[in-house]
């Protein structure tokens, strides 16, 4: 089958560009002594944290792949999750290496302007992207090679190891990020009226970990597993209606495509005339269409129906439009944004339900673009072209993690000339360039909920197709158990998070006054925080606080699957999915959207940094950062885990079938 050869030449091609795309970050300018010091400390704890949260992933790991043995083909399935487990932790970990030392060397770009410092961050952050469409297309090549080319199924061990990683860096880093960013908020700013990322906050260094921890290492794993995923589900979608090979090849081909179409992007993303935010919608934009001719041009070389195109056309369409949607919600300057600051003048519970009322309202349009695919792939080409549509949407990995990584990486670089007390001229750069950032991390993630959000399609229709299920009976009142247990799992699985950043916040709050107490000199400059205590207490938080939303994603499927049957199993699925959906929207542009109303005052609107509105709007971003950071976002991973682990029992229900 040649077209695996084509597939793992494409994953080949986007690590090399990874590889010289990090390369090039590292070789540029670090700075004075100063900034790198503060560099050093950013990269240390965040490797600390990844190595401590590795050891607890093994735990998990290794029961699972006792427990992967004893099923049907169990070796082949035990390869194929660790695969997947260490291919999804080694992009992360690539890709978050890269950006804590793009961050000083953004810095040091800055005083060149915003041009240089604009295209530092766009190469560092696109060794994240590349690296994590090389890993999986290389890895899904090499097991359809020599594992599975008669049994399809075995890759969804693959997708369930992406699964597991992206579950722990999703829950784990949004924890630690927002235990750290609200601890240094509520305190420095609040309390002690004192700048971002000023270097006396003793959780100033903690902050910026998590924006790599979370915002990073996490968001790659989450886009790294829907890819995945994707590709896993339209596989088995093709095995479940023929054996051509057109069929499996068609979408493992348009994802080789998407990695020409995000290398061609990277020609777009020029800030020239300093216009960042232009260049990067330019970069998705131009990705779009390089990808859609190509697939076009593929459909009619392959001879497959022209309704096949139209399905993976959809998919790009709906990640332009999120894009569109997200931003106009949540981006800077926006009608919706200007909104939320203004009610800030009345105060906190204003500004708050000003905020809330966005989020509720933001949810329509996305979700009645996705339906609207969901339609048009599945008229286009049945069930097949749903999986086709996901896939589509995936294709564009590569370019939608280089534009999230570039937020974190410029947020560190705005830390960092504040800290090393650069001028002014610099600060005004990174500041531009962070809010910029903070606009398209609020993109990537609509972006990420839409693309878990149809892959959960796609996976649930693989789920009907492994296990028989032709319809869902809703007046069977199984399946009704079934709908109403998968509609609640979200809200109790978001409602353990939302505790454990309170919590983990709160301790953070208590840290950063207890220093700011018994430290003497430190509110005048000269004495130096405890960075690595704080860094320590948003860690140790963050590994206690992930085990139990893990093990009800992992549990509760297992449990209503097994008691319940495969009907009351579809059911979840059913409810769970639109759920999942609809509150990941909800929290994660309601988040969006006043973390930028919040940056509106700071520049000036409404009397600017200090006023009475801007402390209002603190209150509602100090909200705001652990619904779009930490539970909306692990909600994508979440309705992943559920799916994969859905299809992992298929065998199970066949078994019994034909007892």
């Amino acid at each position: 089958m040649s077209f695996y050869v084509y597939t793992l030449a494409a994953g080949i091609i986007a690590l090399l560009f990874s590889a010289f795309a990090a390369i090039k970050t590292i070789r540029k300018p670090e700075g004075s002594k100063k900034m790198q010091e503060i560099s050093e400390a950013i990269r240390q704890g965040s490797k600390a944290y990844l190595n401590r949260q590795l050891k607890t992933i093994l735990i998990f790991g290794i029961i699972l792949v006792i427990v992967f043995f004893f099923l049907k083909n169990g070796g082949q399935l035990d390869i194929a999750f660790v695969t997947g487990a260490v291919a999804s932790y080694i992009t992360a970990y690539i890709g978050m290496t890269v950006a804590v030392r793009a961050n000083v060397r953004t810095a040091k770009a800055a005083e060149k302007g915003t041009e240089k410092a604009f295209s530092t961050a766009v190469l560092g952050g696109s060794v994240t992207g590349f690296a994590a469409v090389g890993f999986a297309l290389i890895g899904i090549s090499l097991l359809l090679m020599y594992l599975t080319i008669s049994n399809v199924a075995i890759l969804i061990g693959f997708g369930f190891g992406a699964s597991l990683i992206s579950l722990f860096a999703r829950v784990g880093g949004g924890i630690y990020t927002k235990a750290a960013d609200v601890g240094a908020d509520l305190v420095g700013k609040t309390e002690l009226g004192l700048p971002e990322d000023d270097p006396r906050n003793p959780a100033v260094i903690a902050d910026n970990v998590g924006d790599n921890v979370g915002d990073c290492a996490g968001m790659s794993a989450d886009v790294f597993e829907s890819y995945a995923v994707t590709l896993v589900a339209a596989l088995l979608i093709a095995a479940s209606i023929g054996k051509s090979v057109q069929l499996y090849s068609y979408p493992l081909l348009i994802a080789s495509l998407g990695v020409i179409g995000s290398l061609g992007s990277m020609l777009f993303m020029r800030a020239r005339g300093g216009n960042a935010i232009r260049a990067l919608y330019a970069g998705v934009l131009s990705a779009v269409l390089i990808s859609g001719i190509l697939d076009f041009a593929l459909t009619i070389i392959m001879g497959m129906p022209i309704l096949s195109f139209a399905a993976v056309a959809s998919g790009l369409v709906i990640a332009i439009l999120i894009f569109w949607i997200t931003d106009y919600y949540t981006g800077n300057n926006s009608k919706s944004v200007i909104k939320i600051a203004t009610a800030a003048k009345g105060g906190a519970g204003t500004n708050v339900i000003m905020g809330l009322a966005v989020g509720l309202r933001s949810t329509w349009l996305p979700v009645l673009i996705i339906v609207s695919a969901i339609f048009v792939s599945y008229a286009s080409a049945g069930i097949y072209g749903i999986g086709l549509a996901s896939v589509g949407m995936l294709s564009l990995t590569a370019t939608i993690l280089t534009i999230d990584a570039f937020g974190p990486i410029t947020d560190n670089a705005g830390g960092i000339a504040e800290m090393s007390g650069m001028p002014h001229s610099v600060r005004k750069v990174t500041d531009h360039l962070d809010a910029i950032g903070n606009t398209t991390k609020a993109t990537t993630k609509g972006y990420a909920i839409g693309g878990a959000a149809l892959s959960a399609v796609a996976l649930f229709v693989a789920f009907a197709s492994a296990v028989g299920l032709t319809s869902i009976d809703a007046l069977n009142p199984i399946v009704t158990i079934g709908i109403f247990i998968g509609a609640l799992l979200p809200f109790i699985f978001s409602s353990f998070l939302m505790e454990a950043v309170g919590h983990a916040a709160n301790m953070m709050v208590e840290e950063v006054r207890r220093q700011v107490k018994t430290i003497k000199g430190l509110m005048q400059g000269k004495a130096k925080p405890d960075y690595a205590r704080a860094v320590d207490i948003a860690t140790v938080n963050a590994l206690k606080s992930l085990v139990l939303p893990e093990l009800i994603a992992i549990l509760v499927p297992i449990g209503v699957g097994l008691i319940l049957g495969k009907a009351a199993l579809g059911g979840l699925l059913v409810g769970m999915i639109p759920a999942s959906l609809v509150l990941a929207l909800f929290m994660a542009n309601s988040g969006g959207a006043m973390d930028n109303a919040k940056k509106y005052i700071e520049v000036g609107n409404f009397g600017g940094k200090g006023s009475d509105a801007h402390k209002a709007a603190i209150v509602g971003d100090t909200l705001g950062d652990p619904l779009k950071d930490t539970a909306g976002p692990a909600l994508n991973s979440m309705i992943k885990v559920v799916s994969t682990i859905s299809i992992l029992l298929a065998p199970i229900f066949i078994m019994y079938a034909l007892l």
